[in-house]
């Protein structure tokens, strides 16, 4: 086999072993976005045409339930410059755990996103998040489309485009 071949050929399985982890199984179907699918109430509270950047300290990372009869999603807890802390909502628990998010208690982070009133308290809603270098990107900035209901095709893309 050519070298050309057999880089092709590796390509090719990697590429199909990320398209079919379990998280990327779980993309864009909506009989499991148990109030977190693009339609659902809690999206709605994201607002594209407010979208902010910040530069906070995670003081801590816990699981949140943010309305009603949604499945728990991933939350920080964050200060920006010795203000009051404040709750960021990152993505579905199913989607990608806190284990799996690669941010820490004590990190300095940039989060992009929007402060969103939801159950009468101010949050803020994650489209991307920095460390170091390294992105995490649950959301488009642009509409607030969540990863977590994309195809894995348009994931791929967006993750290309970091």
């Amino acid at each position: 086999m050519k070298k050309q071949n057999i880089y092709s050929f590796f390509c090719l399985i990697v590429c199909t072993l990320v398209m079919c982890t379990p998280g990327n199984l779980l993309a864009g179907d909506k009989k499991d976005m148990k109030g977190w699918g693009i339609d659902d109430p809690y999206n709605q509270f994201y607002n594209a045409g407010e979208v902010e950047k910040l530069k906070v300290v995670v003081i801590d990372i816990k699981e949140v339930v943010p309305l009603a009869g949604m499945s728990p999603g991933v939350a920080l807890i964050v200060q920006e410059d010795g203000e009051d802390s404040f709750l960021v909502h990152l993505c579905p628990v199913w989607y990608k755990s806190s284990a799996r998010i690669g941010i820490k208690k004590g990190d300095k982070i940039k989060l992009r996103g929007c402060f969103a009133e939801i159950n009468d308290e101010e949050v803020f809603m994650a489209a991307k998040i920095k460390k170091k270098g390294k992105t995490l990107k649950v959301r488009l900035s642009s509409d607030g489309i969540p990863f977590w209901t994309m195809t894995p095709a348009q994931i791929q893309k967006e993750l290309l485009d970091i």
